[in-house]
């Protein structure tokens, strides 16, 4: 008991009081800051600005970088329900017995200690909206969480959205439903139109959760690749009034002006992404384009069924920046942007007073291959102080 005290303790004195020193300070919450300080106090950010506004007070520990960041949102990922073994016994991201599930919760299936979040957050990843992937035409609930949370239970948001999956990725297998385009809309048609009618007298999951959704209280989020399927989609929102959020829109630059119209946002696929099949036509300009075209969007790892099994969004948002984003633009698809979109941007995302202190450090340009992620802070907690 007194050990367990006294580690209590001491981790409550880690988060009380921390001062980050940086030569370079993106706050995201205006312009960069040179030779900058962020002070931090019982888990929130107390005060950020220059070295010559800002004194560090006596018995602050003090951490310094080259350059300072908010911790990372990865957008979409399975992390957390995808392991790292690759093998049926970490693998809870799918269920495939069923075309249409989505009353499966991700907190039901998160796994707080596997390896992969372990290995995310050493680059500065703060933050995941994680769950349930793409592959069936209803697979589930996703959540939003901290990756140094110790249970399930400490989700930020329990219950993000609901995923589905259009086109090749929402079909079954062969001879089992749906089959086609036209079924898939049609079931999902049939369902909305269940939900609708739905009363809790006798409770169902499925359609409990699908009455949310037409309530406006869950989004759809809709992995959707060709373009006409992303219209499909943009239809389908409207006949139900959804709230919707687009996944991985490889031809999203084919259909830029009926998006923008609609007013929906853009998790857009991973720029890393294997370029096959329905994806033939995604490119490294992808989340160019939608920032040119004014349609908020956000980057993401995904997810990806062999090697390397998950991606770091730091390396996402790096190619980005080589491929028409400016340097701010490519941070903002990873920090501010993601958590408005995800609508955590009260908590997350930028390095502002009031805020959760998370905190990435660096000991160079973030999307250099050569830098290394120095320090990762959440919640005002050093998880890490080691070169990754």
């Amino acid at each position: 008991m007194r050990a367990l005290l006294i580690a209590l303790l001491a981790l409550s004195t880690l988060k009380a009081q921390l001062a980050i020193q940086g030569e370079k300070v993106y706050t995201m919450a205006g312009a960069a800051i040179e030779n900058g300080v962020v002070l931090i106090r019982n888990g929130k950010i107390e005060r950020v600005g220059t070295a010559a506004q800002v004194q560090i007070p006596a018995g602050y520990r003090t951490l310094s970088a080259k350059v300072v960041t908010p911790g990372l949102i990865d957008a979409h990922t399975v992390v957390g329900l995808s392991g790292y073994l690759n093998q049926p016994q970490d693998q809870d991201q799918l269920e495939k017995s069923t075309a249409m599930q989505p009353e499966l919760r991700a907190v039901d299936a998160y796994d707080p200690r596997e390896k992969l979040i372990e290995w995310v957050r050493s680059f500065g990843v703060t933050t995941i909206h994680t769950g349930h992937g793409p592959g069936a035409l209803i697979s589930g609930q996703t959540m939003i969480i901290k990756t140094n949370a110790p249970t399930a239970d400490a989700a930020m948001v329990p219950a993000a959205m609901v995923a589905v999956s259009l086109g090749d990725l929402g079909k079954a297998e062969t001879g089992k439903s749906p089959g086609t385009r036209p079924k898939e809309i049609a079931l999902l048609r049939s369902e909305f139109i269940k939900a609708k009618e739905y009363t809790p007298k006798t409770r169902d999951l499925h359609l409990e959760t699908l009455a949310r959704v037409l309530k406006g209280e869950l989004r759809l989020l809709i992995t959707v690749h060709r373009a006409n399927d992303i219209v499909t989609a943009l239809r389908l929102a409207k006949e139900f009034n959804l709230k919707i959020v687009l996944d991985g829109a490889a031809e999203s630059q084919l259909v830029l002006e009926q998006i923008k119209a609609a007013g929906f946002p853009v998790i857009i696929h991973p720029t890393m992404m294997r370029a096959n099949a329905e994806t033939e036509n995604a490119t490294f300009e992808d989340a160019a384009k939608l920032q040119a075209a004014g349609i908020p969007w956000a980057l993401q790892s995904g997810f990806e069924e062999y090697v390397p099994k998950t991606r770091v969004v730091l390396w996402e948002a790096g190619v980005a920046a080589a491929n028409g984003l400016t340097f701010d633009q490519a941070l903002a698809g990873i920090t501010i942007d993601a958590a408005k979109l995800l609508g955590i941007a009260n908590r997350v995302g930028s390095l502002e007073t009031g805020k959760d202190a998370d905190v990435a450090l660096y000991d160079g340009d973030p999307f250099e291959y050569t830098s290394h992620c120095t320090g990762v802070v959440i919640d005002g907690a050093v998880i890490s102080a080691n070169s990754r």
